[in-house]
């Protein structure tokens, strides 16, 4: 039995419920196929859109010949299953009352539930729309589906406007900040821990970037009208080869999430005039995004939902959008605040939410 056989899904049932079902697919990134042959077997039987289908991901659009056309984008994968025992952010997912619990709560099932509701639902929309689900976003960005959606169907991608239906709490999160990360090597010499005089310590020396680290502020910076708040951190750290040798050399990974008005060359030359007179390594990078607020199709989605727009402090694929020339936002249900967390979940009511807010501005 093939998996597009095993999990059917009902686009036109409560919405919220829809999310559950959606969320009892495990589709941790790379096992994404069993929920892209079931949104794929919704979107073959929605006689008015166009639909192709690339690995897992997929794109679903009507052609009417609209003034204007959107993008409503959301990804189909999640972080993997927590382990710890008790956690109630796994697969499948539970309700208590009117919460629902589970891997995928937030991050972003309820986003993609809203997308395959509308797709069934909204066949003579005001404008034309074009539905992308897209395997590995929580992973490299050398694996994004929506990259290679980008660079095998750009014309499919072509449009006014995107919202990509990350978590937002139903607020409207104009661009994003940039992420890039470097590692900070040390350098000693081996030597028996009983004899270290023999030796020069790399962890020890690591000391001195970690104060720079530990003192640095962060600023907040604004851009067009959204105040971007940045932040500076360490988050890995390695060295050392054994209980009784002085270690020669020590790896700390650093994380700089930087503000939309800075180049990835611009994070890199902050990250290295911080850091200077140590060995610095850009492993990856990601540009942000604008807000882009000003753009007609953004005013419009704002005023049509409501609402005080907020910055993204989250990298999100409003960047690739943007890097394609397309406005977009972040707009969807559930708090970003508990993605990828044990304790998962979303209120029904906040899809149902989305739902109609997404609706009422399509229709």
């Amino acid at each position: 039995m093939t998996a597009s056989n095993t999990f059917r899904l009902d686009p036109h049932a409560d919405v919220a419920q829809l999310t559950a079902d959606i969320m009892d697919i495990n589709s941790v990134s790379g096992n994404e196929r069993a929920l892209a042959d079931a949104v794929e077997g919704i979107l073959r039987t929605c006689s008015h859109l166009e639909v192709v289908r690339d690995g897992d991901s997929l794109i679903g659009r009507t052609n009417l010949g609209r003034a204007e056309r959107v993008i409503l984008a959301g990804h189909l994968d999640t972080v993997p299953l927590p382990h710890v025992p008790g956690s109630r952010g796994t697969v499948p997912s539970t309700w208590e009352g009117e919460v629902l619990y589970g891997r995928g709560a937030t991050d972003m099932k309820g986003g993609v539930a809203v997308q395959l509701a509308l797709a069934a639902a909204l066949t003579e929309p005001s404008r034309d729309i074009t539905y992308v689900f897209y395997d590995h976003e929580e992973v490299e960005a050398s694996l994004s589906g929506l990259g290679r959606l980008a660079d095998r169907y750009p014309d499919w991608l072509e449009a006014d406007f995107a919202v990509l239906l990350e978590p937002t709490n139903g607020t409207v999160e104009g661009g994003c900040n940039g992420t890039a990360r470097f590692n900070v090597t040390t350098t000693g010499r081996a030597a028996h821990s009983a004899r270290a005089w023999m030796g020069e310590n790399a962890i020890h020396a690591m000391a001195e970037v970690l104060v720079r680290l530990r003192d640095h502020e962060p600023t907040t910076v604004s851009v067009d009208g959204l105040d971007f708040r940045e932040s500076l951190n360490a988050v890995l750290i390695s060295g050392g080869t054994a209980g009784n040798v002085i270690p020669d050399r020590a790896v700390v990974e650093v994380n700089y999430r930087f503000a939309p008005d800075k180049t990835p060359e611009d994070a890199e030359k902050y990250v290295r005039d911080l850091l200077v007179g140590f060995e610095v390594e850009r492993t990856d990078v990601a540009a942000g995004a604008r807000p882009g607020l000003n753009h007609p199709a953004a005013a419009a989605f704002v005023a049509a939902v409501g609402g005080e727009p907020k910055p993204k402090y989250g990298w999100t694929d409003v960047a690739r959008f943007s890097a394609l020339g397309i406005p977009a936002v972040n707009f969807g249900p559930g708090d970003a605040l508990l993605a990828h967390s044990d304790d998962e979940h979303v209120q029904a009511e906040a899809v149902r939410t989305c739902l109609k807010a997404l609706s009422d501005w399509l229709a």
